[in-house]
Parts: structure tokens; C-alpha cells; sequence
């Protein structure tokens, strides 16, 4: 498509020349902007796509795919037979009875804090990959019998306690006595530390062995729920239908984690997508301003243009030429940016580390953000999207300067001179 004459004459004109320095700083420039807006599409794409796949993963890895409870109050009864019944279903893999209620949390220390308790039976807490997977201090072994909790690194922290020491459950939820309601409270021993890497888990969420949190919350027939985990996440609505059509001993409710955290995920779906297009505006920027360098090339190489046409160069040769400038910035631009892309994605964690330490201030608060390490996820898909634009854009600027070039009469050109 593009001869060697051609080629030859548009690297040469790339390469500036004393009295084309300016020509060349602006192209410089171009090939940054697009560099820069592709490297930074694909971080940013990266950072998102990874920042919704660890919610994901940590919200369903504690909370479940389906909630399964009574339309009334009492809580679940008869509900080993009703998780035999919903784990009998094709898609589903797990159903746990769970009972679960709020609770002020204290310690010996003196520290203070509101949280969820949740009680769960210790076989099936050590299938929880999540919690059982990153115990960070004491065992899972002692989890069991009356006296036993498991709580958060972070909550261990902020209440001032660790393996071993005593926390004190108060739910809200008094008992009634002669001199009139009175706080439920317990005392319990701190088995183990986990850290799910969540800070709403790790700061706030607290467990016991299901017969104990039965006892505590006076439940002792029923649960709050059942927790259901499901192979296909994205499947969960045919497993819900499932459900409510399965014979159970009562009415049931379902929620799923679509419709309980819809608002949250559509959120992050909205900011990625205007993301996306407030960073498209940098290879936009910049493929303008390969638009006003190849503008300024043609004519500041007027003299050249209309000494090759007389030469018997064509009108195609003289566009082939400043479309060959304009795509190789475009193009090493956007392969500069892609490998920036790529590295940056790879080392985030390591880089965030570092930036912090330079600069002294936390740049990614667990407090705010929910998670304790900046996530990146490279979407193929993705990344060939962001590639294309960038190199569609980039041509798309080159065609009107090299029609204008190849439309200079070369009579007029050198008349000017």
C-alpha cells in the first residue's frame, strides 16, 4: 500500500530539521497525549473492572448468592430439612442455616463499637474459602462449644484485644425483667483472627458457633435465615424461581444479591462507563493536535509539495506520504501506551506502595473505598477496544491535512515562494 519513495520521504519529514523545531514539538506532544489517554484508559478500565470483580467476590464470599427466609417473625423453622430440600436443586451448591442480629461490641480495653454477630455451625464456617482461608491469628479448631467468637483483624484493633482475650456482646434487644428491660449481654473468648480484606467485614462482622448464637438471641428453634451459594452467580434468578416452586413445610422469602445490592453495582457500572468517556477526551485532545501539526507540516513543506508533483509525484503519493506522518505517531503512541497500560496494571499494588511511601498519605483508604488493596483486572476485550480507538482516532486526524496536501497546486505553491 505505501511504496518506499513514500515511506522514505515521511520519516524524513518526521525528523526535524533547524527551523521545524516547532512542527516537531507539537507532534512530540501528540504522541505523548495519545501515549498518556491509551495507558491511562486501560489503568483506569483495570482498575474498575477489578475494584467490581473483588466486591463481587468478597460480598457473595461472606453474604451468599440467595437468602432464604420466613415471610414472618420467628425466623426458620424445621430448617435442616428445609436446606436438605433447597441443596437437592440443580445449581445449587451450599445452603447454611445462619442466625444473625446486631450487636454492641466491647472489650476489657475499654473499646466500643456497633456490629453484625453471626452464628454459624463450625463445619460450615471451614467451608467458607474466605474466612478460612485467611485466619491470621489463633485456630478454627476452638471454634466451637458456648464460648467461643471469631472476629476481624481490624475490629481486634480497634477494640484493643487479640487471640484469647475477652469481647463482650450486648444486643439491643433487652430481655424484660421486673425492673423493666434490660440489655442482653455476653462475654466471650477470642479463637482466632480473620481477615477477608474487606474492611465492613474485617472491622464489623463477628461469629459464633450456631447453637450459642441460638442460645444468645433466643432462637433456639429457628434460624434467621438460610444462606444459599450457588455455582452460577449469574444464574441466581433461575435458582430463586427454583426455590419458591420446591416443597417446603412453609411460605418462603427470597433475596437475591442482584436485587440486594443492585443500586451499589449499578453505581459503579454508571462511574465506569463515564470514566471511560471523560478519558476518551485525552486521545481526543491529542489526535487534534495531530490534526494541527500535519496542518502546519503541509505548509510549511508547500515548497516540497509542488517540487515533487512536478517531478510526476500523484496526488495519491503526496497523501499517502503526511497519512504515513499521522498514523506512525498514532501508532507508536498508542503501542507506547499500551505497554505503559499493561506494566502499570501488573505492578499497581507495588506502585501504590511506593507513591505512599514518597509522599506520606494514604492514597487508598480501606475506610472509603471497602477493600485493603488496589485491585486490577486486564480485560482483553477491553484492551483491544481502547488499541482500536486509539489507532482509528489517530487516522481519522491524518485524512484531512493529507487531502489538503495532496489537493496544494503546485503552480500556486511555488508562485508564493
Amino acid at each position: 500500500m505505501f511504496g518506499a519513495f513514500e515511506r522514505k520521504v515521511a520519516f524524513r519529514y518526521l525528523r526535524a530539521r533547524k527551523g521545524e523545531r516547532f512542527v516537531s514539538v507539537i507532534a512530540t506532544f501528540s504522541l505523548v497525549g495519545i501515549a498518556l489517554g491509551v495507558a491511562t484508559l486501560i489503568i483506569v478500565m483495570s482498575v474498575m473492572n477489578g475494584f467490581r470483580q473483588e466486591l463481587l467476590g468478597r460480598i457473595l464470599g461472606l453474604n451468599g448468592h440467595l437468602a432464604v427466609s420466613a415471610p414472618g417473625p420467628g425466623g426458620v423453622r424445621d430448617y435442616d430439612q428445609i436446606a436438605a430440600n433447597i441443596r437437592a436443586l440443580a445449581g445449587v451448591a451450599s445452603a447454611t442455616p445462619l442466625v444473625e442480629g446486631q450487636v454492641l461490641l466491647t472489650s476489657e480495653a475499654g473499646g466500643a463499637t456497633g456490629g453484625i454477630a453471626r452464628g454459624i455451625k463450625p463445619e460450615d464456617l471451614r467451608g467458607r474459602p474466605l474466612l478460612a482461608g485467611n485466619i491470621r491469628a489463633g485456630s478454627l479448631d476452638r471454634f466451637e462449644g458456648d464460648d467461643a467468637i471469631l472476629i476481624g483483624t481490624r475490629l481486634a484493633q480497634k477494640l484493643g484485644i487479640g487471640v484469647g482475650g475477652k469481647i463482650t456482646v450486648v444486643s439491643p434487644q433487652g430481655r424484660n425483667t421486673v425492673i423493666g428491660t434490660v440489655p442482653r449481654l455476653r462475654a466471650y473468648t477470642v479463637v482466632a483472627l480473620f481477615e477477608a480484606g474487606m474492611n465492613e467485614y474485617d472491622s464489623s462482622y463477628v461469629f459464633l458457633p450456631l447453637p450459642a448464637a441460638q442460645v444468645y438471641f433466643q432462637m433456639k428453634e429457628s434460624v434467621s435465615q438460610i444462606e444459599v451459594f450457588v455455582h452460577n452467580p449469574d444464574n441466581v434468578r433461575a435458582v430463586t424461581r427454583e426455590i419458591l416452586n420446591a416443597p417446603m413445610p412453609f411460605p418462603v422469602r427470597v433475596l437475591d444479591w442482584q436485587n440486594a445490592n443492585s443500586s451499589f453495582f449499578a453505581a459503579v457500572q454508571v462511574e465506569r462507563n463515564v470514566m471511560f468517556l471523560i478519558l476518551t477526551l485525552i486521545i481526543v485532545v491529542a489526535a487534534f493536535n495531530i490534526v494541527s501539526s500535519l496542518i502546519m507540516l503541509v505548509k510549511d513543506k508547500g515548497r516540497d509539495i509542488a517540487i515533487l508533483r512536478t517531478m510526476g509525484a500523484t496526488r495519491g503519493a503526496v497523501m499517502r506520504i503526511f497519512l504515513i506522518c499521522g498514523t506512525s505517531i498514532g501508532v507508536l503512541g498508542t503501542a507506547i501506551g499500551f505497554a505503559l497500560g499493561l506494566v502499570f496494571c501488573l505492578n499497581i499494588e507495588s506502585i501504590r506502595q511506593a507513591l505512599q511511601s514518597l509522599t506520606g498519605t494514604q492514597l487508598f483508604s480501606p475506610e472509603v473505598y471497602f477493600l485493603t488493596r488496589l485491585p486490577a483486572v486486564v480485560n482483553p476485550h477491553e484492551v483491544v477496544q481502547v488499541v482500536l480507538m486509539g489507532l482509528g482516532l489517530s487516522l481519522l486526524a491524518t485524512l484531512y491535512p493529507s487531502w489538503r496536501a495532496a489537493k496544494t497546486d503546485p503552480v500556486e505553491a511555488l508562485r508564493n515562494e
